[in-house]
Parts: structure tokens; sequence; C-alpha cells
């Protein structure tokens, strides 16, 4: 939190952009994610036969050139793709022309949790099979975390501050959260922020079946990513991106931008227990949701719908489920939960930021969306989980959790823009 609360400055955002393993775009998504459409399948970007688990989330039908000059597509990977087009779509949402705007007072703070796998793959292969020589200029460029914000300052001339978390699946919602912080401080105006991913390529998902992280109910691709359910047995990755245009509140309305919420309380912190599972007592989670709350000067009973970070794992949502009886109390029968990956998977550095976007979606039309696969619920979960149909809810506040591996967690939470 600031020392001075007084000092602060309100922060709003004004644009959405998402690109999803349900939609390309932040409508197309978002109606997706109320019909429950499951964005699961068996793998195609290769050969999963060999693989224990053979289904992923992957984004359909993207064209690159829709967003970039072909000339320039090879000097990207997949998931700089997804963060340049969905920051077009926040930009064109947001109003936002930088030809009004002062360049250094516009920032990017876009990360990825893993960044360009399947060009590390693809030239370590050429370097085996061909040697030195046909290794790509384009490699590192086109392949290191940072270059997703790069090329988006670079496309669009933002000078302010330019930065890119990898905190694993904490990133998007760390790209937000910061940014707001930034905004907050007077250090830019507009801030264009979040994460996005593309990790299903051979070694990704090898890596993380090796860990026993991935479900394996491939004869039932759209059924497997099950978040609280009993027959969970692990999460499904997505990809993607998620962005959002984060503006001070004056800014905003100076230039006559629709403002889609205001960004009122953002908490980070570390369980600093273990690489890829949470305590039991899920105390840093736990630690964060208050933080954040505090941040926000709410009390839990005034969030409304929290869109919780819910992965499908065992540990993950048990340990989750647990930590909000704990901050919400006798009141957490007021609350309405639910976990969209159970729809898009997981996608890693862009679960927290499209999973902000969405929660941000659910504020302006007034309606918490609904989960799948919700078959026999756990019994660690006495709360009103929104299941199969969207359900209608008056909210002011609304919060969205975001934990990775290394034990990184980050909570936000917004107000509608029209209290």
């Amino acid at each position: 939190m600031m020392d001075n609360p007084q000092d602060r400055r309100r922060v709003v955002v004004t644009g959405i952009g998402l690109v999803s393993p349900v939609g390309i775009g932040t409508e197309e998504t978002w109606a997706a994610i109320q019909r429950g459409q499951s964005g699961v399948e068996r793998i195609t970007l290769f050969d999963p036969t060999d693989y224990s688990c053979q289904i992923a989330a992957e984004v359909k039908d993207f064209k690159p050139e829709d967003f970039i000059d072909r000339k320039d597509i090879k000097k990207t990977s997949r998931f700089i793709q997804f963060a340049i087009a969905a920051t077009a779509m926040a930009m064109k949402q947001a109003g936002l022309q930088m030809a009004n705007e002062d360049p250094d007072r516009v920032g990017v703070y876009v990360g990825s949790g893993i960044g360009g796998f399947e060009v590390i793959e693809r030239e370590h292969q050429r370097l085996l099979t061909g040697g030195p020589s046909r290794v790509s200029p384009f490699f590192i460029t086109a392949a290191i975390v940072n270059l997703a914000a790069g090329q988006i300052a670079i496309r669009h001339g933002a000078r302010g501050p330019n930065l890119a978390p990898a905190t694993a699946c904490t990133t998007g919602a760390h790209g937000i959260g910061e940014a707001y912080r930034i905004i907050q401080r007077g250090e830019a105006d507009v801030m264009i922020s979040g994460g996005s991913e593309a990790a299903v390529t051979p070694l990704s998902i090898a890596g993380f079946s090796a860990m026993r992280a991935l479900s394996t109910r491939n004869d039932d691709p759209a059924r497997a990513s099950r978040p609280w359910d009993l027959g969970r047995d692990g999460f499904v990755t997505g990809e993607g991106a998620g962005i959002l245009v984060l503006e001070e509140y004056s800014h905003a309305r100076q230039r006559g931008a629709a403002i889609l919420a205001e960004v009122v309380g953002y908490a980070a912190n570390a369980d600093a227990f273990h690489t890829n599972a949470p305590p039991e007592d899920g105390h840093g989670v736990q630690r964060v949701m208050e933080l954040a709350l505090a941040d926000a000067r709410l009390v839990p009973h005034q969030i409304s719908y929290l869109n919780a970070h819910a992965t499908s794992t065992p540990l993950g949502d048990r340990a989750e489920a647990h930590v909000i009886h704990k901050v919400f109390g006798d009141r957490v029968h007021d609350l309405l939960v639910s976990s969209t990956k159970s729809i898009t998977g997981h996608l890693l550095g862009g679960a927290g930021s499209l999973e902000a976007g969405l929660t941000v979606l659910a504020l302006r039309d007034q309606i918490a969306p609904p989960m799948t696969n919700l078959e026999n619920v756990d019994t660690a979960c006495a709360f009103k989980i929104v299941t199969k149909i969207p359900t209608p809810l008056a909210m002011e506040y609304v919060m969205s959790n975001s934990f990775g591996f290394g034990g990184t967690n980050a909570a936000i939470i917004f107000r509608n823009a029209a209290e």
C-alpha cells in the first residue's frame, strides 16, 4: 500500500483486449464464457501421440497477418503476436490515439511466464541439425520475455515505463497491478498492461507432464479442466493474452473515454514455501487477499464476486477454497465464486490478465460468469459457486486472484464505474 492514500491518483480501465482459446476478441471471448463453451481439444500444434497429456486449450484460427505486417511475422513468436493483437483490441476499445498523447507518459507493463518456447525449440533443433549458421538472427528477440512489451512500445511509440514481469502464472495480474501503481505514483498517465503466453509446445507439455501437473483426461477434453471437482486430475494448458489499458481517471475523463471499471485494490506477496505447491493452510494467499482489501479500504463482505485462481489441481484448489472461507468468514455465503479456467484452460502467464479482463466485463454487465465441469463438489467448498449459466448480480466490487510457481501471489480489486 502507498503511505499516504490522499496522494493516490485514481486509476481506471478504459480498454480490454482478449485473445483466448474461446475467441479472438474481447466480446467473442466474453460471449463464449457465458455460454460455457470449452476451448479444450486435442492438441493440433504438434503431434501429441506419445504424450501422457494430449489435450490443451489452443487459440483457434489465429492469423498473425491480421495484426502484423507479413514481413515482421518471422521476427516475433506466438506469445508476442498474441500480445500485439490483444493490445490493438484494447487500444481500439479505449479510443486511445497515440498522436494525441504525450508518448513519454504512456508505458507498457506486459510479461510472459515462459516466453517464446516454440522459437527456442525450433532454433535449438536447427542448431543440432545444421550448425550455428542455421540459427535465425531473429531468434533472441523473438524468444525473450520482454519483447512483447518491447514490440508493443515500438509499434505504438509508447516511451514511458517499459517492463515485463515473468512471475509464472501470476504474470498477467502483476502486469496490471504494477501498472496501476505506476499511474498512482504519477510516473505515467496511461499503461498498457497484462500478460501473454503460448506454451503449447512439445517441451512445455512434456515438462508439465513430467511433473504430473496436467490432466490426462484425453478421451474427454472439454471436461478435463474441472476446478473444485473431486474428479480433477490436473490443469489444462491454455494460451492467449489479456491486455488492459489503464489510465489516470482525470486523463480518461478529459479525453472522453468510456470507463469500464476502476482499479481500487492490489497486493502481491510470496508463500516462501515451495516451488510448485501451496502450503496447506494457504497463508500466502490469505495474506495477499487481505492486503488487497486493505489497499482498497474495504471489508470482505463488500466483494460480490471472486474470479478464483483455481486451476483444477488437487492441492491448489483445496488451499484456495480454505482461504476463501478464512477471508470471508461468516459472510462467505454472500459471495459468488467461479473459475473461468474450467472453460479456457490455464493460460499460465496470460491467466491473470485474461481473468482480470473477464472480471471487469462481469462488473460492466453485472453478470457473474459460470464455470463448468463441476459434478461432485469438493467438500472444502461451502461457498456459492456459479455453475453452468451466468448469474445476474448487483456488483460494486469484485476481486480476481492469481498465484504462481515459486509461491508468488496477487489479488486485484475493481469497482463498478457506474458507482
